[in-house]
């Protein structure tokens, strides 16, 4: 299983100096579906990720799950206009596959200062039954993140967002950690938000930005020094990858490497950031992902250039060591490898990069 840091830090904390996973009772993280709850007005609370899987929880109430849906799919709906590439991915697996398509998780990024960060989007989440679960670290991206699991991941019959709910990653750039002048410009956008923070899930829903939209040459700066504040400033909270749960599907492409072969049998380039899979050290979560589509954006002087957009990731979640023994029709997704690794994921953010992008069209 990923490794859990001990304990959350808001950004220009202290760094955490150890590691350690945390202790089985900190899964009992109090939450409501009326309001955040109080660990995570603190910062976020995080229950743990252990060997032994904590069972499902319940499903939310019908209404609550229908409006959850409907928002995702507004997500969903963004993210796919913008990146033609996920949605013709998409399109290829179900003609193959047929409609068993289950996302892993979705993923989100945001600017770790002055309530903007993880924050913002996590009440969303938390209020739909979401239980803050890990805290990962990334010191050379100057990245931190949570991810949240889902009110349940059984007893779902529909496929895509009707299917088992998600996971959700949510990271967030400690701005206080970049150089003065990437501060600066990151600080006089926010300014221009007007709390847009409080309503960051709406935004994610539209695809607009909160903020004024950006200047050509700001965007120039924050991209020299970090691709993930480049990428959140002209994007800001829209939807950053989704993930399609490969063994989910019913057919043969379900292992990951015979579908890392479908997609670029397909004509797609994988992102080949330490190599094309991305496997966690206990072998039991293998990843991969494509490359960033690009779109033409014009700045607010007037500028038009392309910028990168989003992905489409591909995850197969194998089954935990006490569980290798089940028949098939007895696995289900809490018998398989749960959480996220640091060392996988930091590869996955690669997808946005210009390297890659470059490669892509090479």
């Amino acid at each position: 299983m990923a490794v859990a840091l001990a304990g959350a830090r808001s950004p220009g904390a202290a760094p955490i100096l150890g590691l350690r996973r945390l202790a089985p009772a900190a899964a009992a993280a109090p939450r409501s579906l009326g309001g955040i709850p109080r660990p995570l007005r603190r910062g976020i609370s995080m229950a743990a990720a252990t060997s032994s899987p904590p069972a499902p929880a319940n499903p939310l109430p019908k209404g609550a799950d229908s409006f959850f849906r409907t928002v995702i799919s507004a997500m969903e709906k963004v993210y796919l206009s913008r990146n033609p590439t996920a949605k013709t991915i998409l399109d290829l697996v179900r003609s193959y596959d047929g409609d068993h398509i289950c996302y892993d998780h979705f993923a989100f990024r945001t600017f770790g200062v002055d309530g903007y960060g993880i924050n913002s989007l996590a009440e969303f989440f938390t209020d739909f039954g979401y239980v803050p679960r890990e805290e990962l670290r990334f010191p050379a991206k100057k990245l931190r993140a949570l991810w949240f699991s889902p009110p349940t991941n059984e007893g779902y019959t529909g496929t895509g967002i009707y299917g088992p709910l998600p996971r959700i990653f949510i990271s967030e750039l400690l701005v206080d950690e970049l150089s003065a002048q990437s501060q600066d410009i990151i600080h006089k956008y926010i300014r221009t938000s007007c709390k847009g923070n409080k309503h960051a899930t709406l935004a994610s829903t539209s695809g607009e930005l909160t903020w004024e939209k950006p200047i050509y040459s700001d965007f120039q700066v924050l991209s020299r020094e970090s691709e993930y504040a480049a990428w959140t400033l002209v994007n800001g909270y829209s939807l950053n990858h989704t993930t399609i749960a490969t063994h989910c599907l019913a057919s043969d492409i379900r292992s990951i490497s015979k579908f890392n072969k479908f997609v670029e049998d397909s004509g797609f380039k994988l992102n080949s950031e330490g190599g094309v899979l991305k496997v966690s050290p206990d072998g039991l979560l293998q990843q991969s992902s494509t490359v960033a589509d690009s779109a033409l954006f014009t700045f607010a002087d007037g500028i038009t250039e392309s910028i990168p957009r989003s992905y489409i990731e591909f995850a197969e979640r194998l089954l935990l060591p006490q569980f290798k023994d089940l028949q098939n029709e007895e696995v289900k997704e809490h018998h398989r490898r749960d959480g996220f690794e640091v060392g996988n994921a930091d590869k996955i953010f690669e997808s946005t990069s210009n390297d890659q992008l470059t490669r892509r069209s090479a």
